[in-house]
Protein backbone atom coordinates (compact mmCIF):
# COMPACT_ATOMS: atom_id res chain seq x y z
CA UNK A 1 0.00 0.00 0.00
CA UNK A 2 1.05 3.46 -1.07
CA UNK A 3 0.12 6.71 0.44
CA UNK A 4 0.23 9.86 -1.73
CA UNK A 5 0.03 12.77 0.75
CA UNK A 6 2.49 15.63 1.70
CA UNK A 7 1.41 18.49 4.11
CA UNK A 8 3.13 21.15 4.30
CA UNK A 9 2.31 23.50 7.30
CA UNK A 10 3.12 27.34 7.19
CA UNK A 11 6.97 27.95 8.46
CA UNK A 12 5.92 30.41 10.53
CA UNK A 13 4.04 28.11 13.08
CA UNK A 14 7.03 25.29 12.97
CA UNK A 15 9.85 28.54 13.46
CA UNK A 16 7.77 30.07 16.24
CA UNK A 17 7.44 27.16 18.30
CA UNK A 18 11.48 26.34 17.69
CA UNK A 19 12.12 29.95 19.01
CA UNK A 20 9.96 29.78 21.96
CA UNK A 21 11.50 26.49 23.04
CA UNK A 22 15.25 27.78 22.09
CA UNK A 23 14.88 30.76 24.65
CA UNK A 24 14.17 28.34 27.43
CA UNK A 25 16.86 25.58 26.42
CA UNK A 26 19.07 28.67 26.59
CA UNK A 27 17.88 29.53 29.91
CA UNK A 28 18.29 26.08 30.98
CA UNK A 29 21.59 24.83 29.30
CA UNK A 30 23.66 24.01 32.40
CA UNK A 31 20.48 22.09 33.78
CA UNK A 32 20.31 20.02 30.93
CA UNK A 33 24.42 19.40 31.20
CA UNK A 34 23.88 18.45 34.76
CA UNK A 35 20.54 16.18 34.33
CA UNK A 36 22.79 14.49 31.28
CA UNK A 37 19.17 14.86 29.42
CA UNK A 38 16.85 17.84 28.58
CA UNK A 39 14.72 18.01 31.21
CA UNK A 40 11.35 16.12 31.12
CA UNK A 41 9.01 18.94 31.12
CA UNK A 42 11.31 20.92 28.04
CA UNK A 43 11.18 17.57 26.33
CA UNK A 44 7.56 16.94 26.62
CA UNK A 45 7.12 21.00 24.84
CA UNK A 46 9.21 20.34 22.42
CA UNK A 47 7.66 17.14 21.43
CA UNK A 48 4.03 18.61 21.96
CA UNK A 49 4.85 21.38 19.38
CA UNK A 50 5.70 18.85 16.57
CA UNK A 51 9.02 19.19 17.05
CA UNK A 52 10.08 15.63 16.71
CA UNK A 53 8.08 15.11 13.94
CA UNK A 54 8.77 17.36 11.23
CA UNK A 55 9.72 14.62 8.65
CA UNK A 56 6.95 12.17 9.94
CA UNK A 57 4.66 11.68 7.43
CA UNK A 58 1.32 13.77 7.22
CA UNK A 59 -0.91 10.35 6.46
CA UNK A 60 0.94 9.28 10.75
CA UNK A 61 0.46 12.56 12.36
CA UNK A 62 3.50 14.52 11.40
CA UNK A 63 3.72 17.94 10.16
CA UNK A 64 6.18 16.57 6.64
CA UNK A 65 7.79 20.21 6.44
CA UNK A 66 9.98 21.00 3.99
CA UNK A 67 14.19 20.79 4.13
CA UNK A 68 14.53 24.49 4.72
CA UNK A 69 12.02 24.52 7.89
CA UNK A 70 13.58 21.53 9.53
CA UNK A 71 17.40 23.17 8.93
CA UNK A 72 15.95 26.48 10.35
CA UNK A 73 13.93 24.60 13.53
CA UNK A 74 17.25 22.31 13.70
CA UNK A 75 19.37 25.51 13.82
CA UNK A 76 17.79 27.37 15.97
CA UNK A 77 17.20 25.01 18.91
CA UNK A 78 20.92 24.04 18.31
CA UNK A 79 22.40 27.60 19.05
CA UNK A 80 20.09 27.79 22.17
CA UNK A 81 21.90 24.84 23.22
CA UNK A 82 23.77 21.96 21.48
CA UNK A 83 22.13 19.15 23.81
CA UNK A 84 18.81 20.62 23.00
CA UNK A 85 19.01 20.92 19.66
CA UNK A 86 20.87 17.30 18.83
CA UNK A 87 17.98 15.83 20.91
CA UNK A 88 15.77 17.14 19.04
CA UNK A 89 17.33 16.34 15.65
CA UNK A 90 17.55 12.95 16.56
CA UNK A 91 13.86 12.55 17.80
CA UNK A 92 13.11 13.23 14.17
CA UNK A 93 14.44 9.81 13.30
CA UNK A 94 10.29 9.34 13.68
CA UNK A 95 11.17 9.55 9.61
CA UNK A 96 11.86 6.28 9.05
CA UNK A 97 8.27 4.81 10.29
CA UNK A 98 7.60 5.90 6.53
CA UNK A 99 9.64 2.69 5.40
CA UNK A 100 7.23 1.04 7.31
CA UNK A 101 3.88 0.07 5.47
CA UNK A 102 1.05 2.55 6.51
CA UNK A 103 -1.19 0.37 7.97
CA UNK A 104 1.19 -1.68 10.26
CA UNK A 105 2.95 2.14 10.87
CA UNK A 106 -0.80 3.79 12.41
CA UNK A 107 -1.94 0.60 14.43
CA UNK A 108 1.93 0.63 15.92
CA UNK A 109 1.62 4.50 16.75
CA UNK A 110 -1.92 4.28 17.85
CA UNK A 111 -2.57 7.82 16.77
CA UNK A 112 0.15 9.30 18.95
CA UNK A 113 1.10 12.66 17.47
CA UNK A 114 3.71 14.08 19.84
CA UNK A 115 6.54 11.46 20.30
CA UNK A 116 9.99 10.84 19.80
CA UNK A 117 12.41 7.86 18.60
CA UNK A 118 16.19 7.29 18.84
CA UNK A 119 17.78 5.83 16.08
CA UNK A 120 20.81 4.00 15.67
CA UNK A 121 22.55 2.84 12.04
CA UNK A 122 25.03 0.73 12.52
CA UNK A 123 23.77 -3.11 12.35
CA UNK A 124 25.03 -3.99 15.43
CA UNK A 125 22.33 -6.58 16.16
CA UNK A 126 21.53 -10.03 14.86
CA UNK A 127 17.95 -11.52 14.17
CA UNK A 128 17.22 -14.77 13.69
CA UNK A 129 13.69 -15.62 11.92
CA UNK A 130 11.48 -17.80 14.87
CA UNK A 131 8.86 -18.16 12.10
CA UNK A 132 8.16 -16.78 8.62
CA UNK A 133 6.90 -13.99 10.23
CA UNK A 134 8.65 -13.44 13.13
CA UNK A 135 12.53 -12.39 14.17
CA UNK A 136 14.10 -12.41 17.90
CA UNK A 137 16.49 -9.59 18.07
CA UNK A 138 19.44 -9.41 19.96
CA UNK A 139 22.70 -6.83 20.19
CA UNK A 140 23.81 -3.87 21.81
CA UNK A 141 23.53 -0.36 20.60
CA UNK A 142 25.97 2.78 21.78
CA UNK A 143 24.88 6.42 21.52
CA UNK A 144 20.98 6.07 21.49
CA UNK A 145 20.40 9.99 22.13
CA UNK A 146 17.60 10.90 23.82
CA UNK A 147 16.54 7.50 25.19
CA UNK A 148 15.37 8.47 27.85
CA UNK A 149 12.72 10.81 26.75
CA UNK A 150 11.71 8.53 23.24
CA UNK A 151 8.78 6.46 23.06
CA UNK A 152 10.30 4.69 20.43
CA UNK A 153 13.69 2.74 19.45
CA UNK A 154 15.12 1.94 16.26
CA UNK A 155 18.17 0.11 15.87
CA UNK A 156 20.30 -1.43 12.97
CA UNK A 157 20.16 -5.19 12.47
CA UNK A 158 21.39 -7.93 10.10
CA UNK A 159 19.26 -10.56 9.02
CA UNK A 160 21.39 -14.09 9.91
CA UNK A 161 21.73 -17.06 7.91
CA UNK A 162 23.66 -19.15 10.04
CA UNK A 163 26.83 -17.25 11.34
CA UNK A 164 26.56 -14.85 8.45
CA UNK A 165 24.38 -12.08 7.29
CA UNK A 166 21.39 -13.30 4.75
CA UNK A 167 22.06 -12.06 1.16
CA UNK A 168 19.07 -10.46 -0.17
CA UNK A 169 17.97 -10.80 -3.94
CA UNK A 170 19.77 -7.88 -4.83
CA UNK A 171 22.69 -9.54 -3.67
CA UNK A 172 23.11 -7.00 -0.53
CA UNK A 173 23.41 -8.14 3.05
CA UNK A 174 20.52 -8.29 4.65
CA UNK A 175 20.55 -4.96 7.00
CA UNK A 176 17.67 -3.48 8.32
CA UNK A 177 15.83 -1.27 11.31
CA UNK A 178 13.85 -2.74 13.81
CA UNK A 179 11.15 -0.39 15.35
CA UNK A 180 10.16 -1.39 18.90
CA UNK A 181 8.43 0.30 22.08
CA UNK A 182 10.60 1.97 24.66
CA UNK A 183 11.16 0.11 27.59
CA UNK A 184 11.51 -3.31 26.03
CA UNK A 185 15.30 -2.91 25.38
CA UNK A 186 17.52 -3.14 28.80
CA UNK A 187 19.37 1.06 29.05
CA UNK A 188 23.09 0.85 30.13
CA UNK A 189 23.98 4.04 32.12
CA UNK A 190 26.57 4.90 29.59
CA UNK A 191 26.73 8.61 28.88
CA UNK A 192 29.81 10.02 30.35
CA UNK A 193 31.08 11.95 27.31
CA UNK A 194 33.40 15.01 26.36
CA UNK A 195 29.83 16.80 24.56
CA UNK A 196 26.45 16.67 23.93
CA UNK A 197 26.61 15.86 27.67
CA UNK A 198 22.91 16.67 27.98
CA UNK A 199 21.71 14.16 25.54
CA UNK A 200 21.32 10.82 27.23
CA UNK A 201 22.73 9.09 24.65
CA UNK A 202 22.92 5.77 26.89
CA UNK A 203 23.27 2.23 25.36
CA UNK A 204 20.29 0.09 24.92
CA UNK A 205 20.21 -3.99 24.92
CA UNK A 206 18.18 -6.94 23.87
CA UNK A 207 18.20 -10.82 24.14
CA UNK A 208 16.39 -12.27 21.96
CA UNK A 209 13.46 -9.93 21.48
CA UNK A 210 10.51 -10.91 19.70
CA UNK A 211 9.72 -9.25 16.41
CA UNK A 212 6.85 -9.26 13.81
CA UNK A 213 9.11 -8.98 10.78
CA UNK A 214 6.93 -6.33 9.28
CA UNK A 215 7.90 -4.22 12.16
CA UNK A 216 11.48 -3.51 10.77
CA UNK A 217 12.97 -2.53 7.23
CA UNK A 218 15.47 -1.70 4.74
CA UNK A 219 15.81 1.95 5.07
CA UNK A 220 19.34 1.96 4.22
CA UNK A 221 18.46 -0.40 0.65
CA UNK A 222 14.66 -0.30 0.05
CA UNK A 223 12.14 2.94 -0.96
CA UNK A 224 10.13 4.37 1.47
CA UNK A 225 6.24 2.85 1.49
CA UNK A 226 4.70 6.20 1.69
CA UNK A 227 4.63 8.77 -1.67
CA UNK A 228 5.87 12.80 -1.95
CA UNK A 229 8.68 15.05 -2.45
CA UNK A 230 10.39 13.92 0.67
CA UNK A 231 10.11 10.40 0.19
CA UNK A 232 11.64 10.76 -3.46
CA UNK A 233 14.66 11.30 -1.53
CA UNK A 234 17.64 8.68 -0.11
CA UNK A 235 17.55 7.79 3.33
CA UNK A 236 20.97 9.32 3.96
CA UNK A 237 20.01 12.85 2.06
CA UNK A 238 17.02 13.10 4.06
CA UNK A 239 19.44 12.50 7.39
CA UNK A 240 21.72 15.22 6.03
CA UNK A 241 19.45 17.81 5.42
CA UNK A 242 18.37 16.61 9.44
CA UNK A 243 21.65 16.95 11.15
CA UNK A 244 23.11 20.20 9.29
CA UNK A 245 21.74 22.61 11.62
CA UNK A 246 23.17 21.43 14.09
CA UNK A 247 27.24 22.68 13.35
CA UNK A 248 25.60 25.84 11.86
CA UNK A 249 23.59 26.70 15.78
CA UNK A 250 26.64 25.86 17.52
CA UNK A 251 28.60 27.58 15.35
CA UNK A 252 26.27 31.15 15.27
CA UNK A 253 26.14 30.74 19.42
CA UNK A 254 29.92 30.54 19.47
CA UNK A 255 30.80 33.50 17.41
CA UNK A 256 28.10 35.31 18.88
CA UNK A 257 28.99 34.68 21.93
CA UNK A 258 32.80 35.89 21.22
CA UNK A 259 31.31 39.25 19.92
CA UNK A 260 29.70 40.12 23.13
CA UNK A 261 32.74 39.17 25.01
CA UNK A 262 35.20 41.02 22.57
CA UNK A 263 34.73 44.87 23.70
CA UNK A 264 35.32 43.83 27.23
CA UNK A 265 37.80 41.19 27.09
CA UNK A 266 41.66 41.75 27.67
CA UNK A 267 44.44 39.77 27.67
CA UNK A 268 47.05 39.01 29.89
CA UNK A 269 48.37 42.50 30.38
CA UNK A 270 47.32 44.29 27.44
CA UNK A 271 45.80 47.65 27.64
CA UNK A 272 43.60 46.87 24.42
CA UNK A 273 40.49 44.85 24.53
CA UNK A 274 40.35 41.90 22.04
CA UNK A 275 38.26 43.31 19.74
CA UNK A 276 40.62 46.19 18.80
CA UNK A 277 43.00 43.14 17.94
CA UNK A 278 44.09 43.45 14.54
CA UNK A 279 44.72 39.42 14.45
CA UNK A 280 41.22 38.48 16.45
CA UNK A 281 39.30 41.09 13.93
CA UNK A 282 41.11 39.41 11.34
CA UNK A 283 40.03 35.42 12.54
CA UNK A 284 36.64 36.36 13.13
CA UNK A 285 36.04 37.64 10.15
CA UNK A 286 37.32 34.92 8.16
CA UNK A 287 35.47 32.22 10.32
CA UNK A 288 31.98 34.81 10.01
CA UNK A 289 32.46 34.49 5.80
CA UNK A 290 33.37 30.77 6.12
CA UNK A 291 30.53 29.74 8.23
CA UNK A 292 28.04 31.79 6.26
CA UNK A 293 29.25 30.69 2.96
CA UNK A 294 28.86 26.88 3.67
CA UNK A 295 25.43 27.61 5.37
CA UNK A 296 24.23 29.36 1.34
CA UNK A 297 25.85 26.36 0.07
CA UNK A 298 24.13 23.78 1.74
CA UNK A 299 21.10 25.68 1.56
CA UNK A 300 21.52 26.16 -2.17
CA UNK A 301 22.05 22.31 -2.33
CA UNK A 302 19.54 21.39 -0.62
CA UNK A 303 16.86 23.67 -2.54
CA UNK A 304 18.41 21.79 -5.73
CA UNK A 305 17.42 18.32 -4.33
CA UNK A 306 13.95 19.66 -3.07
CA UNK A 307 13.32 21.31 -6.58
CA UNK A 308 14.08 18.07 -8.14
CA UNK A 309 12.08 15.90 -5.45
CA UNK A 310 8.73 17.87 -6.06
CA UNK A 311 9.02 17.91 -9.99
CA UNK A 312 8.95 13.88 -9.40
CA UNK A 313 12.73 13.27 -10.11
CA UNK A 314 14.84 10.95 -8.91
CA UNK A 315 18.48 12.51 -7.44
CA UNK A 316 21.68 10.84 -9.67
CA UNK A 317 24.36 9.82 -7.27
CA UNK A 318 25.99 13.13 -8.11
CA UNK A 319 23.21 15.21 -6.36
CA UNK A 320 23.69 12.84 -3.58
CA UNK A 321 27.25 13.55 -3.10
CA UNK A 322 27.14 17.09 -3.65
CA UNK A 323 24.71 17.16 -0.32
CA UNK A 324 27.26 14.99 1.23
CA UNK A 325 30.00 17.31 0.20
CA UNK A 326 27.95 20.35 1.55
CA UNK A 327 27.27 19.11 4.53
CA UNK A 328 30.66 18.25 5.48
CA UNK A 329 31.85 21.89 4.68
CA UNK A 330 29.06 22.99 7.19
CA UNK A 331 30.80 20.76 10.01
CA UNK A 332 34.26 22.06 8.52
CA UNK A 333 33.61 25.52 8.58
CA UNK A 334 31.75 25.30 12.47
CA UNK A 335 34.85 23.90 13.86
CA UNK A 336 37.23 26.07 13.08
CA UNK A 337 34.56 28.78 13.99
CA UNK A 338 34.05 27.48 17.19
CA UNK A 339 37.90 26.53 17.87
CA UNK A 340 39.16 30.50 16.59
CA UNK A 341 36.15 31.41 19.19
CA UNK A 342 37.07 29.50 21.99
CA UNK A 343 40.97 30.07 21.69
CA UNK A 344 40.84 34.01 21.56
CA UNK A 345 38.52 34.17 24.27
CA UNK A 346 41.17 32.97 27.07
CA UNK A 347 41.06 31.22 30.02
CA UNK A 348 37.82 32.21 31.09
CA UNK A 349 36.22 29.90 28.89
CA UNK A 350 37.47 26.61 30.02
CA UNK A 351 34.95 26.28 32.96
CA UNK A 352 32.12 24.14 32.17
CA UNK A 353 29.52 26.70 32.59
CA UNK A 354 31.20 28.72 30.10
CA UNK A 355 29.02 29.06 26.29
CA UNK A 356 32.08 28.66 24.54
CA UNK A 357 33.64 25.43 26.07
CA UNK A 358 30.14 23.55 25.74
CA UNK A 359 29.90 25.06 21.97
CA UNK A 360 33.28 23.28 21.55
CA UNK A 361 32.80 20.11 23.31
CA UNK A 362 29.13 20.05 21.54
CA UNK A 363 30.82 20.39 17.99
CA UNK A 364 33.68 18.20 18.44
CA UNK A 365 31.32 14.88 19.54
CA UNK A 366 29.35 16.07 16.64
CA UNK A 367 31.73 15.59 14.40
CA UNK A 368 32.27 11.67 15.18
CA UNK A 369 28.83 11.30 13.96
CA UNK A 370 28.27 9.26 10.68
CA UNK A 371 26.87 11.96 8.49
CA UNK A 372 29.77 14.07 9.03
CA UNK A 373 32.10 11.48 7.59
CA UNK A 374 35.07 12.62 5.76
CA UNK A 375 34.40 10.53 3.19
CA UNK A 376 31.67 12.99 1.36
CA UNK A 377 34.56 14.85 0.12
CA UNK A 378 35.93 11.55 -1.39
CA UNK A 379 32.46 10.85 -3.23
CA UNK A 380 31.82 13.84 -4.58
CA UNK A 381 35.15 14.53 -6.20
CA UNK A 382 34.64 10.84 -7.64
CA UNK A 383 31.02 12.09 -8.81
CA UNK A 384 33.36 15.24 -10.66
CA UNK A 385 35.40 12.87 -12.12
CA UNK A 386 33.29 10.49 -13.93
Amino acid sequence: MTVTQCRVDPIVDVLAAADDLAADARGRAVETNELRAVPADLMARIKAAGLCQLLLPASLGGLEVDPFTVVTAVERLSEADGSAGWTTLIGNSTLFFAWLDPDVARDMLGGDTAFASTSVFAPLGRAVPTSRDTLALSGRWPFNSGCDHAEWNQVGFFVMDGDRPRVRADGKPDWRFAFFPAGLATRHDTWHALGLRGTASHDLEVDRLELPASHTAGCMFDAPRHDGPLWRLPAFALLNMLIVGFPLGVARRALDEFAALAPTKRRGSSTTTVSEDGYAQYEIGRCEAAVRSARSFVLDTIGDAWNSAVAGDTLTDADVAELYVAGQQVMRAAIEAVDVCFMLAGSGAVYDHHPLQRCFRDVHTARQHIAFNPDGFKSFARSRFE
